[in-house]
């Protein structure tokens, strides 16, 4: 894949390791106590007071397009919307409430050494709240699922999501997004001994875990290649689960974003990625479908973050922390895919 002319060499296949030992526990302990419903994180420092409902609407936001005439599902509203009623809403409470994920290595997970979440897309919460509320502490995580990230954007419990949440045709029907600030692909996770190949014929009669809601579980719904995935056994909350069932010899391998399995590899070295990618797809920030203006204001941020150079360095921001948690494991990227917006 070409990310601003940047190449992934071996990036499908050569994995390199880091934080192993240790984190292997840790990701079998989320993983049994990661549930269905909301998980309030403790307060900290990167958690605020308890968890404050979101109430009311925004502007509303362009028709989503059709499944029939979409094109080009990350492209985005342009940044200069004036604030309105979901930045005004924020403002008041003093806090941006955003759901994220507590589980994925080096995206966004709990330290077991500090106790603070840290990762990527920690990162982009801290300067969305950083430009909206002046300070990147003012945030009230919640460790949410994959499968509830669209309701609860719905519900007005949460503001955002950054999650490594891809932008698709079907999901911009319910929730609106940023453009994109991460290109992946799907592809396949198993273990270095195995006879599965990649996403293809090999798969035959394996017992694959797909996370529910998941753009994974819906690319084997269209080809499962024969294998065993449509079960509850083998379709879990978080990617997390799949990679301890993994571990334990329940499943034969894992689909999943190539990023987020990238970072399952580093944490167990007798597990690889298998074959190429089979998709491309855009991380985005999720919000209300209603919520123009913070998409606006995120999308300012976004641009900001990832073309202007940080203070005191010659990077910018997006490439300080690509290279703080992802390049080890994902070399050869200098930024994100250009944006896309709607004329």
């Amino acid at each position: 894949m070409n990310r601003n002319g940047a190449k992934r060499r071996g990036s499908a296949r050569t994995l390199r390791g880091g934080w192993r030992s240790g984190l292997l526990a840790l990701s079998a302990a989320c993983a049994l106590t990661a549930g269905a419903a909301v998980l309030p994180l403790p307060a900290g420092k990167d958690a605020g007071a308890d968890t404050v409902a979101a109430s009311g609407g925004g502007v509303t936001a362009a028709r989503a397009a059709k499944a029939d005439d979409c094109k080009d599902p990350e492209a985005s509203l342009r940044p200069g919307l004036p604030d309105g009623a979901a930045i005004q809403k924020i403002k008041a409470r003093g806090k941006l409430i955003a759901g994220v994920d507590q589980n994925s290595y080096r995206w966004g997970y709990r330290n077991p050494a500090s106790g603070n979440l840290e990762g990527f897309d920690i990162d982009i919460v801290k300067a969305i709240a950083q430009e909206i509320l002046g300070s990147p502490d003012d945030v009230i995580y919640q460790a949410i699922p994959t499968s509830q990230r669209i309701p609860l954007l719905q519900a007005n419990k949460i503001d955002i999501v950054v999650r490594t949440m891809t932008v698709n045709c079907k999901r911009i029907k319910d929730v609106a997004f940023s453009h994109a600030y991460f290109q992946a692909g799907q592809q396949v996770l198993a273990p270095k001994g195995s006879d599965i190949t990649g996403y293809d014929d090999t798969l035959k009669g394996k017992r694959v875990c797909t996370a529910k809601g998941s753009t994974a579980y819906d690319a084997m719904k269209k080809d499962a290649h024969g294998a065993l995935f449509d079960t509850g056994e083998f379709i879990v909350p978080n990617q997390l689960d799949c990679l301890v069932r993994l571990q334990l010899g329940q499943v034969d391998a894992i689909v999943t974003d190539n990023a987020l399995a990238a970072s399952q590899a580093a944490q167990d070295p007798a597990i690889e990625l298998k074959g190429d990618a089979f998709t491309t797809e855009f991380y985005g920030v999720a919000t209300n479908k209603n919520d123009s203006d913070l998409v606006s204001r995120i999308n300012k941020v976004l641009n900001t973050y990832s073309t202007a150079k940080a203070p005191n360095s010659n990077k910018t921001a997006w490439q300080i922390s690509y290279g703080r948690w992802l390049e080890a494991d994902l070399p050869d990227l200098t930024g994100p895919p250009p944006p896309k917006f709607r004329n």
